[in-house]
């Protein structure tokens, strides 16, 4: 039986709404979106990822690349950049391949680690989604930074699933209510793709959409 995921959340945003509340709010519920530099090589890198029909095998390591997730507890639903299986006696059965597997995500990242936590965040939602999927328990996952060339080991806490379901439902709370909150500038909004659009100088809950619709009119009058 199929299930209409219109209503969830998409799993991605973790990372945005961590990073920046505002940033969040004019992505998925301004609908408003700018393209820079560093989004562009983003987005190829996960292009080179992305590749559901892509499965490998590395010995006693099964790698699956772009696998949709869901999580009806948490209403989010997404995609893991690679989903690796290691083959464990204290695994799991996987349809259509022989003996145990232990699950592990890793999420691809371009640059290096954010100081906010969003990448651990937003691949212990990935692992939530895949402990509910495969029924099972996931203790660890990773994070491959592109500049680094290199894996962050991360721990799925109860303490990390608590911030997740949080921040859920804080997401959730500002979606129903249509709110865009406040902004506090800093450092990190200068190299913000939506610098233009957020205006942080603004300070204030209005809709960035009704600013501009409103800077419009007083130009025509």
């Amino acid at each position: 039986m199929e299930t209409d995921d219109s209503e969830y959340l998409d799993l991605s945003g973790i990372k945005h709404y961590q990073f920046c509340k505002r940033r969040w709010a004019l992505i998925y519920i301004e609908q408003l979106w700018e393209e820079n530099a560093l989004t562009l090589e983003g987005h190829f890198m996960h292009e080179r990822v992305h590749d559901s029909s892509f499965t490998e095998s590395r010995g006693a390591v099964l790698l699956s690349r772009g696998m949709p997730v869901r999580s009806q507890t948490l209403k989010i639903t997404g995609i893991c950049d690679m989903v690796e299986l290691h083959r464990s006696p204290d695994g799991i059965p996987i349809q259509g391949r022989e003996g145990l597997w232990r699950v592990y995500p890793v999420e691809y990242k371009l640059g290096r680690p954010d100081s906010r936590g969003a990448d651990d965040l937003q691949l212990c939602a990935q692992a939530m989604c895949l402990e509910e999927m495969f029924v099972t328990d996931i203790p660890e996952g990773a994070v491959y930074y592109g500049k680094l060339r290199s894996r962050h080991r991360v721990e799925i806490t109860d303490e990390l699933k608590a911030k997740v379901r949080s921040c859920v439902s804080e997401m959730y709370s500002l979606m129903r209510r249509g709110i865009t909150p406040k902004v506090k500038p800093g450092k990190a909004c200068t190299n913000c793709s939506l610098y233009e659009k957020c205006q942080p100088g603004l300070m204030g809950k209005q809709s960035v959409k009704g600013y501009i619709r409103r800077a419009i009119e007083e130009e025509q009058t």
